[in-house]
């Protein structure tokens, strides 16, 4: 039995994942950090164990309705954990995307100036003051009647629902319209009303084209189909719907991301005519502060909001002086770019960490464990320091902050270490050491030892000779004015800055036109899919592989099993209860839902007779469980799936199983899946691969084995260019285009170019000090300038 005031949580047994039986004592109110190569188990510990078991324990002290629920979703894997406070957890998993939320919402700033507005704004002469309800574009109160809050109107026009007028109605001149039965009902219906559906489209009077495809009108018909010979077909009421109102319907309500995404094909959208975009009504745009709406205020980066709440006068000072106070921790964070209308499907899952992150600093909870993820993702690194200091505030407000991290920086700031491995997957799983930062350099298997105490400093690389230039620019768009860039082809160039200084922008300029290109491939960090029924196999195609394996069995052929039997997409094969999916959603109203393993395959996806079947002594489910180093011995006498297998070895996601849902993937995981299956294409001719942070996420060994494939790809003649931060895969580059000197209107300029030498040493070059020091050139920072770090 532990002291009532042991200082200490404490694991004892902990199994979730590739975790082997753990016993690890983290001390309580310090700054502990949970280190390890990708996959060794480190989220396991920290997230599906640590913090799992305080929601666990949360969920156990609220409504028995709500008990019941959770039950569903299941405890974490572990025998107890003690001395554990209630936690709050910040990943970098998004939530889904919606275009009404934003920075102001995220951070809750938009209450405060919406407050404001109400309390402290210019009214017209006789107009009656708004509430601050009256200023949100997402309450009825406060939204532009027209665009109903969201700032854009959604059309459409005949030259988008009817691409080609040569077609007939029958033919299917009008696109937009569905497939299938439901298209042919409504070529039925419209045959039926007298409209000749076998004339060519540009050939039927104007106002019968304008009806068919906009008339709100819905008439409803007696269809009498033509017969087929093989089936009696019985006349029926048929009901009419144009093709503007169809698309409309399915684009606002249809929960198919498929179906949203096709309407969305056939209309174009533009800013509302009646609020010009701002998402507000006439009245609330009517009241200024400062001068301006609160639409302008909203618009302005935070850094320049911060200015124009200083100018205003003592009147007002309680209210300007307690928005300011809430900003503070978003410019501290580096966010100062930002707009409080920037929607947060564009902001990247670093962004949205650091923004909620800023909002706890100013929540006044104390006695948590706060658990973040990857706090640096994103960060260049003279951003790093302000990160520790926010780290450091939540600690001395009387909270534990435990984080998992691979930036050295952070790693060097810790107070206590818990390094989790030695390898990833199967070879990891276990604590190599949990103590004081310095302690790790005795830890001889330690991956994350050998970088943070490697005093060596980067090798220097011969620059390669370039074998041609690509000429972007000039580009004016978000905080670009006019910039041009040039980037040698045939060679490695990182493009380096800090956030929000144009990178992304810049890169996003590039284009397969100008002569040199040949092919280009942008690898993103976006999910390879929303929801747990897309995975690995399915992605790279090896699945398709797998399950003509398993089809040629003598088991399947006997019982006249397919292809088809052994996907969990289609019915046949798949598990009825979860429709494939393994999970079940779990809806718990007041929090986000969750998904749960199903209670009839527990998680195997399929049914009990599919699972018979079994190839080499394994059945699909197996088979879709085995880890990709696992699979890669498994299936080394099948070419086309160990080549799959290889290039995913390759960008160092060994440790990843075949069957690893999407939703479980980070956003560095996913790139590396892309990269994985471009790599495993025939190359032909010259390719331009261009890549986002393609380290975020990854532990500095794991840095190493992406960095020799794609050093590999320059080496055969193909052209990389990277935006990085970290700044030891920077002074391994041929080329470095730096851009900033800071973020939003103090960025947007080329502040340096030229091999990463030249580039330390440039004047008005925030990056250059920590690049300087990343190639161990003398005088430069050092702690602050990472010899290695990732992310």
């Amino acid at each position: 039995m532990h002291h009532p005031h042991d200082p200490y949580v404490r694991v004892r047994g902990a199994r979730e994942h590739n975790l082997k039986g753990v016993d690890v004592d983290i001390p309580r109110d310090v700054l502990a950090v949970f280190t390890g190569v990708s996959g060794s188990g480190k989220s396991s510990l920290a997230f599906g164990t640590i913090y799992a078991e305080a929601q666990r324990r949360y969920f156990e002290s609220v409504a028995p309705y709500a008990r019941r629920l959770i039950h569903q979703v299941g405890a974490p894997k572990v025998g107890e954990i003690t001395g554990l406070p209630p936690a709050v957890s910040l990943q970098q998993r998004r939530a889904a995307p919606t275009s009404r939320s934003s920075v102001g919402t995220v951070t809750n700033l938009s209450n405060s100036l919406r407050l404001l507005f109400s309390r402290a704004g210019d009214h017209p002469p006789g107009a009656e003051r708004l509430d601050s309800d009256s200023f949100s574009p997402n309450t009825a109160a406060g939204a532009c009647p027209e665009c109903h809050g969201l700032g854009q109107v959604h059309r459409t026009s005949e030259e988008l629902l009817v691409p080609d007028p040569s077609l007939s109605i029958r033919e299917g001149a009008i696109a937009a319209w569905p497939g299938a039965w439901q298209g042919k009902n409504l070529r039925d219906i419209l045959d039926a009303l007298g409209y000749d559906v076998d004339r060519a489209w540009r050939e039927l009077p104007a106002e019968a084209r304008e009806w068919i495809l906009f008339t709100d009108e819905q008439p409803v018909v007696t269809v009498h189909p033509v017969r087929d010979a093989d089936r009696i077909q019985r006349p029926y009421q048929g009901t009419y719907m144009s093709a503007r109102r169809y698309v409309m319907k399915t684009f606002s309500d249809s929960k198919s991301p498929t179906l949203r995404a096709k309407a969305e094909r056939f209309l174009s959208s533009a800013p509302c005519p009646a609020c010009g975009g701002s998402r507000l009504r006439p009245e609330a745009l009517a009241v200024t502060f400062a001068g301006r709406t609160i639409a302008e205020l909203a618009a302005l980066p935070l850094t320049e909001l911060m200015g124009h709440l200083r100018a205003v006068d003592e009147t007002t000072r309680v209210l300007t002086d307690d928005l300011a106070s809430r900003i503070a921790p978003v410019l501290e964070l580096g966010l100062g770019y930002l707009s409080l209308d920037r929607s947060t499907p564009t902001l990247s899952a670093g962004e949205l960490q650091r923004l909620r992150l800023a909002t706890q600093l100013r929540s006044g909870l104390f006695g948590v464990v706060y658990v973040l993820d990857e706090p640096s993702a994103g960060l260049h690194p003279a951003d790093t320091e302000a990160l520790l200091t926010v780290l450091e505030r939540l600690k001395t407000a009387g909270n534990s902050v435990f984080v998992v991290e691979h930036h050295l920086d952070v790693v060097r700031g810790a107070d206590w270490l818990v390094d989790v491995g030695p390898g990833a997957g199967e070879h990891g799983g276990e604590v190599l050491h949990s103590g004081p930062v310095a302690e790790l350099a005795a830890v001889e298997d330690s991956e994350t030892a050998r970088f943070l105490f490697g005093r060596s400093p980067a090798s220097v690389r011969e620059v390669r000779a370039p074998s041609g230039q690509l000429k972007v620019g000039p580009v004016t768009r978000h905080n670009l004015r006019g910039v041009t860039a040039e980037f040698p082809l045939g060679a490695f160039t990182a493009v380096t800055g800090v956030s929000g200084s144009g990178k992304s922008t810049l890169i996003g300029e590039i284009t397969e036109e100008p002569a040199g290109v040949g092919r280009l491939v942008r690898v993103d960090q976006r999910p390879i899919g929303r929801t747990p029924r897309s995975n690995l196999a399915t992605y790279t195609g090896l699945f398709d592989v797998v399950r003509k394996e398993f089809a040629a069995t003598d088991q399947a052929r006997a019982r006249g099993f397919g292809v088809g039997r052994f996907s969990f997409n289609v019915a046949g094969g798949r598990c009825e209860t979860c429709q494939g999916e393994g999970f079940v959603s779990v809806e718990l109203l007041f929090l986000p839902s969750t998904y749960a393993p199903c209670p009839d395959c527990g998680g195997a996806r399929y049914n009990a007779e599919t699972l018979e079947v079994t190839y080499r002594g394994r059945n699909i489910a197996q088979v879709l469980d085995l880890t990709v180093e696992s699979a890669a011995e498994f299936f080394a006498a099948t070419p086309a799936v160990a080549r799959s297998l290889g290039t995913l070895l390759d960008v160092g996601l060994g440790y990843l199983r075949l069957g690893q849902p999407a939703t479980e993937l980070s956003g560095g995981e996913a790139q590396r899946i892309k990269l994985a299956g471009e790599l495993q294409r025939g190359r032909r001719g010259h390719t331009l691969y261009l890549l986002d942070e393609p380290t975020t996420g990854l532990h500095p060994a794991d840095v190493e084995v992406l960095m020799r494939r794609l050093h590999g790809l320059v080496d055969i003649g193909h052209t990389v260019i990277v935006v990085e931060h970290d700044m030891s895969v920077v002074a391994d580059a041929d080329w470095v285009i730096d851009l900033g000197p800071g973020g939003g209107d103090a960025g947007g300029r080329v502040v340096a170019t030229g091999p990463p030498a030249e580039v330390a040493r440039a004047q008005g070059s925030t990056t250059a000090a920590y690049l300087a020091a990343a190639l161990g050139a003398p005088g430069a920072p050092p702690t602050t300038g990472p010899s290695r770090s990732a992310g």
